[in-house]
Parts: structure tokens; sequence; C-alpha cells
């Protein structure tokens, strides 16, 4: 009689380590989520996403939404910022247009989003991951990269059993769930994330990572956009598999750098560190209205509530910025963008108002406007002190304002107190007519 092939496993119920020769359950507990793969407890680089994050948290704050198809997004003008998976069986996706959402799902809820509310279960997924290890690589606000080499130690259990944990962990604490997958680098635990969803957990080892990728498209790799799949496929590179047996030197002296990225990882190499550093190039805010707006007071006003958003985001993130942005969308779809550097870095609301303003100013008048946004790049780390002198003139005074305001809003919510500009934004984004342009001021 053969030998059963064993294959180490864990549990995702109960947490038991076994070795696994084919049983659909867990002996311990009787659970069928086994997790089982023959590098199981060798891997350490997991990508970790949040499913569907901004419906789930919507869902966990309100039960009664649990089997309903659920959008968060920006109103009839807007697109959907995130569907939640029942909506998502009607063909709803993200970034599609409000009005195509709901053609879809009439029956769908649409709710308006809460980043305040959405921020805080994210950073609370953060706190869970950095008890788990170090080295964690932020990607977005509901995913991030993990590496757990070395810490077996610490948790005293592989991290592959260390992550079986951290979901649960996610789910009980914070009320929604994650999908994780796990390999030998950041690549392969990206595609391994979202083999299974929602609430997976999804190996793919080094040994057996070409054959995996070999049928898979070429836009499944990192960089592949469709301007570049187009033209990989005009030259027969439709297919991972495709990419594998091309000569690396080839793909080289076809596309340069990024045809020695395709080589390399389409044979699932892929040498990028876990960085806990990773850059923020910039921070910025946006937002699309409900009717197009061609009327520059109101365009002014619903900017400097972008603009205190992002300087609100700045400041929180402890960043000033060296050059502001502004972002138009016309009702044709053509975006327009220009940039002003400033004279010294900053992350205040005023300043970036100030250096915007006048390019909204200078575009051509007449134009409707379907979506407005703001903000800073070219960032670096603020000083928890800044010097009087690092400031043009009035500047610090400024700091000095916007500062006392963030402390009152902290501590009464983000009503308690606004400038004169922040009560016309209200006004316009509830279309109601801004007749001038108020006053700074506070109330």
């Amino acid at each position: 009689m053969a030998k059963k092939t064993m294959t180490p496993s864990c549990c995702r119920g109960c947490g038991a380590r076994n070795e696994n020769s084919g049983e659909p359950l867990c002996p311990q507990c009787g659970s069928g989520r086994i997790v089982s793969h023959p590098e199981l407890f060798r891997l350490t680089v997991a990508h970790i996403d949040c499913d569907a994050f901004y419906a789930s948290v919507e869902k966990r704050d309100n039960p009664a939404l649990a089997d309903r198809p659920v959008i968060v997004g920006g109103g009839v003008r807007g697109v959907v910022t995130t569907a939640c998976y029942v909506a998502r069986t009607f063909g709803v996706k993200s970034a599609m247009p409000m009005f195509k959402a709901l053609a879809a799902c009439p029956e769908a809820v649409v709710i308006n989003p809460d980043f305040k509310k959405y921020t805080d279960a994210a950073r609370a997924v953060r706190e869970l991951m950095e008890r788990a290890t170090p080295l964690v690589e932020p990607v977005s606000i509901d995913e991030a990269f993990l590496n757990l080499a070395g810490t077996e130690r610490l948790h005293e259990r592989s991290p592959a059993e260390a992550l079986i944990g951290l979901q649960s962990q996610i789910k009980r604490e914070v009320g929604i769930t994650v999908s994780i997958g796990l390999s030998v680098n950041k690549f392969l635990a990206k595609l391994a994330s979202d083999l299974d969803k929602p609430e997976g957990f999804s190996v793919i080892g080094g040994a057996e990572a070409p054959a995996i990728l070999a049928p898979m498209p070429a836009t499944a790799i990192w960089g592949v956009g469709a301007v570049l799949a187009k033209k990989l496929a005009k030259e027969g590179y439709r297919t991972i598999g495709d990419l594998q047996r091309a000569e690396q030197a080839l793909l080289a002296a076809r596309y340069g750098e990024m045809g020695h990225r395709l080589s390399e990882l389409s044979w699932g190499r892929d040498a990028r560190s876990v960085s806990p550093d990773r850059e923020t190039k910039s921070v910025s805010s946006e937002t699309t209205f409900n009717n197009d707006i061609s009327d520059r007071k109101e365009l002014e006003a619903i900017l400097w509530t972008l603009c205190e958003r992002t300087s609100s985001r700045m400041k929180a993130k402890g960043f000033m910025g060296r050059t502001a942005t502004l972002k138009l969308k016309t009702a044709a779809f053509d975006v327009l963008t220009r940039s002003k550097r400033l004279a010294v870095p900053s992350n205040l609301a005023r300043t970036l108002f100030e250096a915007t303003q006048p390019l909204l100013a200078a575009l051509p008048g007449n134009v409707r406007y379907r979506l407005i946004g703001v903000g800073y790049s070219g960032l670096e780390p603020s000083s928890e002190n800044p010097q009087a002198t690092l400031f043009v003139a009035g500047s610090e005074r400024h700091r000095r304002e916007e500062a006392a305001i963030d402390a009152i809003r902290e501590k009464f919510g983000d009503s308690a107190i606004a400038l004169g500009r922040t009560h016309a934004a209200r006004m316009a984004r509830n279309g109601l007519k801004v007749a001038k342009a108020p006053k700074d001021g506070t109330s």
C-alpha cells in the first residue's frame, strides 16, 4: 500500500498545526478551513487586503446591512468608491460611474463616504499588524505588505500561524475581514491575496510560482497597464508564459528596464524588500459634484474645504509639501492639472488655497466642471515645533490660527468651528447659491 504524502497544514478555525494527508477536516475541531502547502511554515512575506473595506466598515456599524448590496460613493454624479461583495454579484465595480452602478443594482444601499471612520478602522488594523511584525509596508488605507522573518521566537509559532491568528484577531477586534496572501516575495504575496476573497488565505510557494504564473495574462504583472499590455500583445506576449519563453536580453532591448522587470517577475522573482519607510509622494483630496459647476465662487468655496481636508491629513501624517497642485475634470471628462512650487514648504490650508486659487482663476471662464481636487507634493517631514523664520510674512500667525482650530475640532468635532469659506463650501455642496465670497473668519 502506497504511503500517504504528508503536507504541512494549519487550521484557520482553531489554529492547530498538523501534517495533512488530504483529509478535508481538522482532526482537532472538525473545521474545513484548512491551509495546506509544502512550504507553508517556511514562507515569511505576506500581503493583507481588507475585504471591500469601506463597505465592510459600514456593514459592521449597521448589522441590518449585512445581506444587502451596499455601495459607498459620492452621489448620483460621483463614482463607486467601494462595492460590497453582494453588490459585485450585480456587476458593480469600484470607479464605476454611480448612474451605471444604480442601473445594474437599483436596490443597492448607497452611503456617502465617512473617511474619518475608515481611517480609524485602518489605524486599528495597522496597530494589530505592527504587533505581529515591525516590518509593515502600507500600500494604501486598506492593504499592506508584511515580512515576518525572524518573528518565530517572539510568537512561538511560524509566520503562517501568526498570520492566521492575526486574521482572526482583526475580525474579532476591528469587526471586518481581511484576505491574506503568503509567499516568498511581495509580487507573489499580492497575487496570492487576490486568489481567495473574501476572508481568504492563499499560498504561492517559490517552487510552483512559474507554473502558476504561466497561464495568467501579462496584465497580472505589477506595472503592466492597458497601454503596455496592448504593445506586448502586438509582439506576441499575451500571457506570462509568453514572457517566460522570451530571452531577458531581448525584453530588455525592447522595453528597457521594464523589460528586465517583466522577465524577472514572469518567473516569480522579486527583489523588492518590505519597507516600513515607503515614501509617500503626495497628499490630496478631491470631490465629484452632483451637478456640474461653472461659478468660480462656488468652486473656490469647495476648493477651500478640500484645502482644509488635505491640510488636516498632512498634519496628521507629519508632512510638509513644496508643491501645490490643482486638479479639475470638465463635463466632457477632460482632466486639467496646474501646479505651483511654494517659496517654503508648508502644510497649511491657507497656503494651499492661496497657491491654487490663482491657478483656478487663470483657467478659461464658462467651463463646467464635474470634479475638483487639490494636493501637496514634494513632501518632507515637518518639524514638531517649526521656527517662525521658516515662514513667509504672516504664515506663522496662520499656522497658530490653524493649530488652534485643529485643537478645537479634535475636542468638539469638525463642525465646532469653521472659517467663513467653509460655510460657503457647505452651501455650495447643498446646492445653495454662494452670492459673495465670505471674509476669512471663524464661527
